[in-house]
């Protein structure tokens, strides 16, 4: 019973019962994470070279999870193309705290999230672990070459074609951001923002010809440990979770 309270929207019980950052007049946190990574990658912004479906209807009711992906590497193009439609920002604007305004939607314009990418098959990128920088368009490595497939089918449960897929997505959520204007509510919105996050890429990758696989089971644990995050639960504003994964690769 008290899970199920996370599914539930505002009652007459809330109101004036919790006094957000953002009521204080705290100042927000940053929109976007910075690595500032030696090696960085930027990425196309032009997608005219890549082969679309470019009809909704289609990329809908062609949509499904696929976990046996070709032998073949997803283009850096591709990569670029999808993170654009999973988190790219369209404008950026100044209030009382910086706004970002992107590709889906998020409570409040919070985006809470982070891109993390573990690449296998990316043509002209080495593999490893990355974080995407939305304000920039970029790719910022950051471990050192250091092998983690293993580790990585651990963190995943064993599910094998995630942990060797071409590209695994990983969203964090740095909760503060959300709750620094929505308090305790702030959970559900997460939640909420990385399902639609999910969803364009499901329907971005079917538009081009990849196919997507959604990942909810993992060990909460290792998978923060190989992605650097400090253990949890915590209350600091700076922490940071995964919360959802994704494999991505070409469909036979």
């Amino acid at each position: 019973m008290k899970n199920r309270e996370l599914l539930k929207g505002y009652s007459g019980a809330d109101v004036g019962a919790e006094k957000t950052d953002q009521q204080q007049r705290i100042p927000g946190p940053v929109p976007v994470k910075s690595y500032n990574s030696p090696i960085q990658i930027r990425l196309p912004g032009d997608f005219s070279s890549l082969k679309m479906m470019s009809n909704l209807d289609c990329c809908i009711s062609g949509r499904k999870s696929r976990r046996i992906f070709a032998k073949k590497p997803v283009t850096l193009t591709e990569l670029a193309y999808l993170l654009w439609a999973t988190q790219g920002i369209r404008n950026t604007v100044q209030t009382e705290v910086e706004i970002t305004f992107r590709n889906v939607p998020s409570a409040g314009s919070r985006h809470p999230l982070e891109t993390y990418l573990f690449l296998n098959q990316v043509e002209g990128v080495q593999p490893g672990l990355y974080h995407y920088r939305p304000d920039l368009h970029l790719l910022e490595k950051l471990d050192c070459d250091v092998p983690y497939t293993v580790e990585l089918k651990r963190a995943l449960c064993d599910q094998t074609f995630a942990a060797t897929a071409p590209v695994l997505f990983v969203w964090s959520a740095i909760p503060y951001r959300c709750e620094w204007r929505y308090g305790m509510k702030a959970a559900k919105y997460i939640l909420l923002d990385v399902g639609h996050a999910c969803e364009n890429l499901y329907l971005a990758a079917e538009n081009i010809g990849l196919g997507v696989c959604a990942v909810g089971a993992y060990d909460q644990d290792l998978l923060d440990e190989l992605l650097g995050f400090m253990p949890g639960p915590s209350a600091e504003p700076e922490y940071e979770c995964a919360v959802y994964t994704a494999a991505v690769g070409r469909v036979n």
